[in-house]
């Protein structure tokens, strides 16, 4: 197993554990469960608390098909394939700084999530996985070529 294959699985074990949270204990402060969100737990009505589900279980289902890709991957992919795998979570992660790092940032300063200062914790497990990645690439290409 390359270092590729590494960081891919330990992937896959993370992000597995987060999509069982957001399906089974979407109200849970663990891994990516909403429940930090204090909108989450005030939902007005009916149709915010469908709408928080759907959306909830949007981005878990999205979070399935990266795990299952990359377990095909993982499987099937030789090293070049692998490689270019690798590339294209470090460019699809890193888009978490572009569009929901500002977000969250904001909700945080505004007091609308619990515990305080959880998006920094945030930015600390979203920036691990692309150092997970970007190692293992670096590594890869120090150790074997492109």
């Amino acid at each position: 197993m390359n270092l590729l294959s590494i960081a891919m699985l330990v992937f896959i074990v993370m992000e597995s554990a987060n999509v069982a949270i957001l399906y089974f204990w979407p109200g849970s402060r663990l891994g990516n469960g909403v429940g930090v969100f204090n909108a989450f737990h005030h939902s007005e009505n009916d149709e915010q608390k469908l709408f928080a589900s759907y959306l909830v279980n949007w981005v878990a289902g999205v979070k399935l098909i990266f795990i299952f890709l990359l377990g095909v991957i993982l499987i099937l992919g030789d090293e070049t394939v692998q490689l270019w795998a690798v590339v294209a979570m470090i460019l699809s992660i890193a888009t978490y700084f572009w569009r929901l790092h500002p977000i969250i940032r904001k909700l945080d300063a505004m007091g609308c999530i619990t515990p305080k200062g959880y998006s920094k914790a945030l930015d600390g497990m979203i920036a691990g996985f692309l150092l997970l990645f970007t190692l293992a690439l670096a590594a890869h290409i120090l150790t074997k070529g492109i």
